[in-house]
């Protein structure tokens, strides 16, 4: 007769299964550990991500510590970060080791016949080592399939024994290891696949081990085995997959790997990295042929930049796209846009809503937020624009101030086209400059000017004899 089990699963369904209730006390963090934010996004995305690219038939997220706050940024990112197969949060309420997670999650599992059993702090996983582990586990009909990795110093991670013919035997943690057992440097990632009847009878078994009287799911491996099932290890082709990050070192490392690799995929799609020791890159950041970044840059968030462009050196943009053809030197960006052929900096800000060009020139010490830079239009240097709408090829001198703030609301400035702004201007918003008009240096302009009209709002010079 067949188990309940097999009667409802689907043949070669497959189910995965993120463990990430920890809390973390490593990481000395009010933050929950999974939501770290590595290479700019959260360190579960990085697991959610691979999940979802195995298209399994669904996802299950074991949450415990800060329950709530993990579920939050889940489901807000979900779409975001292109979740496509159904999520399920499962809530463990005694944080009693990887067996008690497993134990807990038999209800999701038991709805596949296959199942990837994995960390969430393991955000340097990649599909083709999980896809190989998945695929070797099908076509070789293992009932246990374990990723491992052969580590310098392996300190802290369980150690795999293994039998004269190369199964594996068991998985001792490392408090318990003897003095030979310490030194066997290939080591649990803590990433498995298991057929789930087997798994189902086997965590079943499991007691309680240890002073915190925690259930390990490693003591499942010899569970299995003594049912005849075959365990087998399968070596990481990159030990670096295999890093848990459970302190800040370990985040560290993590966000060196992320940033490594996506210099590597810059480069190979034709960026001129100048020094990628020094250069620095979110997982979401989009660079087109022929662009070089120079040593001492730093691009986070979703920021794309064109072909053809110069960044750099020390240049920090964030969430911005820039297009072809534009350099931006020694210069802030967050949430801002060039379009082509434009030029920033050295030493300029441009902060959120800032929209410049094309063939705009935003100069050093220059700072504009929330404005609009027209076509060939110029504030070269030691300037203010905020909540303006500048035109096309109009020139603004050096000095010269928006006063947008009234103490209550944010008042707009617009010049049009081909005006000349004198340095050392003070425009009082709200106020518009006409077409082609002209502004004197030094001048506060508190009403609007006429298109073609000189504006000069000064007091008239005297010079008179020092006694």
């Amino acid at each position: 007769m067949k188990s309940p089990t097999k009667k409802s699963v689907r043949p070669g369904s497959l189910g995965v299964l993120i463990l990430a209730a920890g809390k973390g006390t490593r990481m000395r963090s009010e933050l929950p550990k999974v939501l770290h934010p590595i290479g700019g996004r959260p360190m579960i995305y990085y697991l959610l991500r691979l999940a979802n690219a195995l298209k399994p038939e669904g996802i299950g997220l074991v949450v415990g510590h800060e329950i709530e706050r993990v579920k939050k940024a889940v489901l807000d990112g979900v779409k975001d970060w292109g979740i496509s197969r159904p999520v399920t949060f499962i809530h463990q309420k005694e944080q009693k080791g990887s067996g008690s997670a497993v134990l807990e999650s038999m209800s999701f599992l038991k709805k596949h016949q296959t199942a990837i059993v994995t960390c969430g702090d393991s955000p340097l996983l990649t599909f083709d080592t999980m896809f190989s582990l998945l695929s070797g586990h099908r076509s070789e009909k293992h009932q246990v399939s374990l990723l491992t990795a052969r580590f310098r110093d392996p300190k802290g991670y369980g150690r795999i024994v293994r039998s004269p013919m190369g199964e594996v035997l068991k998985i001792i943690e490392d408090s318990h290891c003897t003095p030979k057992e310490a030194a066997i440097n290939e080591i649990n990632s803590g990433t498995y696949c298991f057929e789930v009847e087997l798994l189902t009878e086997a965590v079943k078994k499991l007691v309680p081990k240890g002073s915190k009287k925690e259930f390990y799911l490693t003591d499942c491996l010899e569970h299995i085995r003594s049912e005849g099932g075959r365990v087998t290890g399968f070596p990481s082709p990159s030990p670096e997959e295999a890093l848990g990050v459970n302190t800040r070192i370990h985040l560290a490392q993590a966000e060196r790997v992320l940033n490594r690799r996506a210099l590597e995929r810059l480069m190979l799609s034709g960026v001129s990295i100048l020094d990628p020791n020094h250069t620095y890159v979110d997982v979401d950041v989009e660079i087109g042929q022929d662009s070089v970044i120079h040593p001492g840059t730093i691009l986070r968030g979703k920021t794309k930049i064109g072909k053809g462009c110069e960044i750099g050196p020390f240049s920090v943009i964030q969430d911005s796209q820039i297009g072809n053809e534009c350099s931006v030197i020694n210069s802030y960006m967050e949430e801002a846009r060039l379009h082509e052929k434009s030029s920033v900096g050295p030493f300029a800000r441009l902060r959120p809503g800032t929209i410049a060009g094309p063939r705009a020139r935003i100069g050093n010490f220059s700072e504009i937020k929330n404005s609009r830079i027209g076509y060939g239009s110029k504030v070269p240097h030691l300037s203010y624009v905020g909540d303006a709408d500048i035109a096309e090829d109009v020139n603004i001198g050096a000095g010269t101030i928006t006063c947008n703030y009234d103490g209550v609301k944010k008042n707009p400035t617009t010049i049009g086209a081909k005006a000349f702004i004198g340095s050392n201007v003070n425009l009082v918003a709200p106020v518009k400059i006409g077409r082609g008009a002209t502004v004197g240096a030094g001048s506060t302009i508190t009403e609007d000017v006429p298109d073609g009209n000189l504006a000069i709002a000064r007091e008239r010079q005297t010079n008179k004899v020092r006694k």
